[in-house]
């Protein structure tokens, strides 16, 4: 493989319009024994990935950028760094492979600036008679039911 093929690539979208490319320095990844397949050499190889990415040194992010996915990846932080896991493959290049895409998208997730806020509406005219017209019918029919004297 190589060495670009080991860089993080982020999709342009939202918040990235031109994509971004992490180099293959700022990642860190390790390698343990996977609990998933693996036949016979389940217990021998080193097959599950766990890439982490520290946001707070990270040169591809503006101060934007960074502040945002700061902020919308809070709950997953240890400290600032960001880690995910892959382990459901056998090979240990798939395993890389899923973990770079799997850190990728969460990464374009949060780089996505937030939705604009809602603009509050007032019912028509309209559907308040229609809404009202609808209760005084049903508290008719209610009313209807009772004991006749």
């Amino acid at each position: 493989m190589s060495p670009d093929a080991l860089d993080l690539v982020v999709p342009p979208g939202p918040g990235v319009s031109k994509g971004l490319v992490v180099p293959a320095a700022e990642l860190s990844e390790q390698f343990s024994r996977s609990s998933g397949p693996g036949g016979q050499g389940v217990n021998t190889t080193d097959s599950r990935v766990q890439l982490a990415l520290d946001l707070a040194t990270c040169s591809v992010l503006d101060d934007t950028q960074r502040d945002r996915a700061l902020s919308n990846l809070a709950g997953r932080l240890d400290g600032t760094t960001v880690r995910v896991e892959a382990q459901e493959h056998r090979q240990q290049r798939r395993n890389r492979a899923a973990a770079r895409q799997r850190l990728s998208e969460l990464l374009r997730e949060a780089l996505a600036p937030p939705p604009p806020a809602r603009r509050a509406t007032r019912p028509t005219k309209g559907s308040v008679r229609r809404r009202l017209d609808a209760k005084k019918r049903r508290g008719e029919i209610k009313h209807g039911r009772g004991r006749i004297r």
